[in-house]
């Protein structure tokens, strides 16, 4: 039986709580690729990407310029 993910992000034992923050640093590191690679697809701009994702231009195009996925 898989574990409701609020259960374990709120359980008393730290380590399943831990174990729930890594899970949801790799599901937005996940959607994150995907987004930014369809959002290039599309022709938005680094500057429009980093904007929706608050960051900057530089931020986003070093952490993704190069990637083969974009």
């Amino acid at each position: 039986m898989t574990e409701d993910p609020l259960d374990a992000a709120v359980d008393n034992d730290p380590r399943v709580g831990l174990r729930a923050v890594r899970s949801l640093r790799e599901l937005a590191e996940r959607l994150e690729v995907l987004h930014v690679t369809r959002a290039r697809e599309l022709g938005m701009s680094w500057q429009e990407i980093a904007d929706a994702l608050d960051v900057s231009r530089q931020a986003v195009h070093k952490k993704h310029g190069k990637s083969k996925h974009v």
